[in-house]
């Protein structure tokens, strides 16, 4: 933690660095963490340090080194902001600012915690860029760590970084700082799998330096017979990503065949295009497997030709060709752009999709639906498609021409009835492709449909679809409850509209804690409140109201009604804090004891439970969600499939049901099949007690050295609830 190593790393790309005032912030930072210690009882400071030298590696200002040695002292150390911004300057002060957890502020859930730290990021990024930058420093060290933190803490935050950290900086084109998140994902959500692939990875690594050298001398000559100068490189990919082929094709890591990539760097544009003629010239290319990002570069701003071929003795080998200016941004990518002169902020940075989500963000008050946002914005790849203009759109991939009506503008979306791919009348869930152009048909008349939300892809469209359902159910909902409080007064002789205009609804509606009697109505109609509740607060005078009105009972009570106490015993949920109530579990998601849920009033059926990131669930009327928990004094076992794809080889079966028995598990059945390749697929249906225990089981089957994937099957494309 010597401070002339972290002046050293400032010097070699900062032309005049003001070191005095880092010296000073390494003092400050190094006091206020003095008795501080992280789990693995090294000194707190030393997270610090090497989150400002990661900082540094990215190339940044003084301001942004300065706060990645401050970034927790006012989370931490009861520092404010004003006392940073007073020493630092309002500079490092927002910075630091915009990194900060809300640790101070209280929510509801730690959903909710997590989401609204998600928002003040993606607000604060919009601004100026090197907070996510310092963020991500930060992340990676912590990361790096992890193996200190406790199994379940840690299965958490490489969860976090998988589905949000780690596609940021790839959508800011930080190849370097991705790659290595995503390998330390790997290893703390499934350790076993990461050994393993680690382990064979080695064990070939001599044959590979070897083909890789082999290769390079091979394009370097038929380069220069074609009178082009490159420099040639070779390298294996990351573990990440050679799982996720491995995930994808359910492949063997043997049967991975373009596990190495090779970059050939030239000098102009010009030559990129050259040399991918003449590498196709010598090898032939794989069909579908070219792409071209510098006619139409990456929203990160990653420019590269890819191609795939069969190259020297049959192996499949994946190209890539770009400028040494190319090569830098992809390995920087925005950071890449970064000026020197303090307080330039975000200028020149293309950041619309940032703005994008914080714009669509004040859509989404469900945190869970927020976080969901995030993680659809962060797609890796696109599709780029061209209005009849000519304008050219980016939109993700898969995306419809809903989508692309979406993108256009709100009332275009709502509006369309139609649309035109290259001049051709298509369905409105037709897949668009790359170079498509899509022309829209509108009618004043026409409203969004919830079956668009099946197939649109884009976080836009699907939040605009459901802000209109939700307004139409909603405004339902409230005539309803209007009706139904407005028949009870009459049989007391009030009237519901003096009611309104005099204020007195108003009073009752806020005294039960809504913020407009309108809240109060909606609640009425899906009877989670009653008339007569409302009614004793406008009359507290009149005695045995339920018995005069002789009210019928509510939807929800008609509902609850046929419980019984058993029930709840059986599943282990509790409703709202109630016991008596009828539950059942959704077959689209399925989820097990540990899992996050909520519970959805289903029709004459109960309360339906889902995973808090069901896709039914998120797209449901968010007046008939209701709050639900575990009951963790009833244990129950759950059966759920289980699917182990391995080679075919003998004693495999005998393997994997040792394993399951080393567990207690229950296996109820299984199944094999093979195919002609020498792969097994063995379905087990077994009875599991919580999410944590299957973890524990997959991530002990992927230990064994024949097993290729492990999977829960899930019984998505069953009916939705109504």
């Amino acid at each position: 933690m010597d401070f002339e190593k972290l002046a050293e790393s400032i010097s070699t790309y900062h032309p005049d660095p003001d070191l005095d005032k880092v010296k000073k912030a390494y003092e400050f930072a190094k006091e206020s963490h003095k008795n501080q210690k992280r789990k693995s009882g090294e000194p707190y400071f030393l997270h610090l340090f090497e989150t400002s030298l990661l900082v540094c590696k990215l190339r940044l200002d003084i301001s942004s080194v300065i706060a990645g040695l401050l970034h927790d002292t006012v989370e931490d150390c009861d520092i404010d902001y004003k006392t940073i911004e007073d020493k630092f300057g309002p500079d490092v002060a927002h910075i630091v600012e915009g990194v900060t957890n809300l640790k101070k502020i209280q929510f509801s859930s730690k959903e909710e915690k997590q989401a609204e730290s998600f928002r003040k990021m993606l607000v604060a990024m919009s601004k100026d860029i090197r907070v996510i930058l310092v963020k991500l420093c930060d992340r990676l060290h912590n990361m790096r760590t992890l193996n200190h933190l406790p199994d379940e803490k840690k299965i958490r935050k490489a969860l976090e970084t998988k589905e949000i950290y780690a596609p940021i900086a790839n959508r800011l084109g930080i190849d370097w700082l991705k790659s290595e998140l995503e390998d330390l994902c790997l290893l703390n959500l499934r350790p076993e799998l990461f050994h393993r692939i680690k382990s064979k990875f080695e064990q070939s690594d001599e044959d590979r330096k070897k083909f890789v050298k082999d290769t390079c001398e091979e394009i370097v000559k038929l380069l220069e017979s074609s009178g082009v100068s490159a420099s040639v490189k070779g390298r294996g990919k990351h573990l990440y990503s050679i799982w996720q082929k491995m995930e994808k094709n359910n492949l063997a890591f043997e049967e991975v065949h373009d596990a190495l990539g090779f970059r050939i760097i030239v000098p102009t544009i010009r030559s990129c295009y050259e040399v991918l003629g003449i590498v196709h010239a010598a090898w032939k290319p794989v069909p579908g497997r070219f792409k071209d990002y510098v006619a139409m570069p990456k929203a990160n701003m990653y420019q590269s030709l890819h191609t795939t071929v069969i190259g020297p003795g049959g192996n499949r080998i994946e190209i890539q060709i770009r400028t040494p200016e190319m090569n830098r941004i992809a390995n920087e990518g925005i950071a890449a752009h970064w000026r020197y002169k303090e307080g330039e902020g975000t200028k020149g940075f293309d950041l619309k999709w940032v703005s994008e989500l914080v714009e669509n963000q004040q859509y989404l008050r469900n945190p869970e639906e927020f976080i969901q946002s995030v993680k659809g914005e962060l797609f890796p790849d696109d599709v780029f498609v061209f209005t009849p203009k000519g304008d050219l759109i980016r939109l993700p991939n898969g995306s419809c021409p809903v989508d692309f009506a979406y993108s256009i503008h709100t009332d275009v979306g709502n509006r369309t009835t139609a649309a035109k791919v290259n001049g051709l009348i298509v369905s409105l869930n037709h897949v668009l492709e790359n170079g498509d152009t899509v022309e829209i048909v509108t009618r004043k008349d026409q409203k969004p449909s919830k079956d668009w939300l099946t197939y649109v892809k884009s976080s836009k469209a699907k939040q605009r679809i459901r802000v209109f359902l939700r307004s139409a159910q909603k405004e339902r909902a409230q005539e309803i409850g209007s009706e139904i409080i407005s028949k009870d007064l009459k049989k007391i002789k009030l009237s519901l509209s003096k009611l309104e205009k005099s204020g007195e609804m108003q009073k009752a509606a806020s005294k039960m804690g809504y913020q407009s009697f309108v809240d109060l109505y909606c609640d009425l109609s899906y009877g989670k409140i009653t008339s007569a509740k409302v009614i004793s607060l406008l009359q507290p005078n009149e005695t045995d109201v339920e018995k005069r009105l002789k009210s019928k009972p509510s939807p929800l009570q008609r509902i609850f009604q046929t419980a019984a106490r058993a029930t709840r015993k059986k599943v282990g949920v509790k409703v709202s804090g109630l016991d008596d109530i009828v539950v059942r579990f959704a077959n689209c998601c399925e989820p097990l004891p540990g899992d996050r849920i909520v519970g959805f009033i289903t029709r004459g059926r109960g309360v339906t439970i889902h995973h808090v990131d069901c896709a039914h669930i998120l797209s449901a009327d968010p007046l008939r969600i209701v709050n639900v928990h575990w009951d963790d004094e009833i244990k129950s076992s759950r059966k759920i499939k289980l699917n182990v794809h391995s080679h075919d080889k003998i004693g495999i079966l005998a393997n994997l049901s040792t394993k399951l028995l080393e567990h207690g598990l229950n296996v109820k059945s299984a199944e094999i099949s093979t195919t002609d390749f020498g792969k097994a697929l063995i379905s087990f249906e077994i009875e599991i007690e919580d999410a944590k225990q299957l973890n524990k089981v997959t991530r002990s089957i992927e230990g064994i050295p024949d097993v290729i994937k492990v999977e829960r099957i899930k019984y998505l494309n069953k009916k939705k609830e109504s």
